[in-house]
């Protein structure tokens, strides 16, 4: 029972710490930081079952994390209003072709990542953008304005009516 807690209390303060560290870190791993990650899941390990190097307490330690993270995602679901706390919220960080400073402040994000990530979509201005969205998955997503197609009222002399 006391790894089941310990898996618990581990998995908590490891959704705790996600959520603090931010949707852009996440995303955008370096490799000296996924050594890090690695290096985490070790000593979470540990501490999860202590002295406990039996199969039975690693099923026990990794079945309650997989039980509490399909619990996360049920309340999710069956709660809608939860989502927002469990995973986050997407931030519009460019509003028809301007930066949004307060998301992109908010979101300890600079000018130069969004642009990038623009370019990195295959959109070379800015102003081509209606929406830029940072996900609550770390991933940027834009929507364009279509100037191909623009929607203009019909003229007046229009003689096909």
């Amino acid at each position: 029972m006391e790894i089941v807690l310990r898996a618990a209390a581990i998995f908590l303060f490891l959704w705790v710490l996600t959520r603090v560290i931010g949707k852009k870190e996440l995303a955008e791993m370096t490799a000296f930081e996924l050594v890090l990650i690695v290096t985490i899941g070790d000593l979470v390990q540990q501490g999860v079952t202590q002295e406990d190097m039996s199969v039975t307490g690693a099923m026990l330690a990794v079945g309650t994390i997989a039980l509490l993270v399909v619990a996360m995602s049920y309340i999710g679901f069956r709660w809608p209003g939860t989502k927002r706390v469990i995973e986050g919220v997407p931030m519009i960080v460019v509003d028809h072709g301007a930066f949004v400073d307060a998301a992109i402040e908010a979101e300890r994000l600079t000018r130069d990542e969004v642009v990038s990530s623009a370019r990195a979509h295959g959109i070379d201005d800015l102003e081509h953008v209606r929406y830029g969205v940072l996900e609550p998955d770390g991933s940027f997503s834009f929507v364009r304005f279509d100037r191909a197609d623009p929607i203009e009222p019909l003229a007046a002399d229009d003689e096909s009516g």
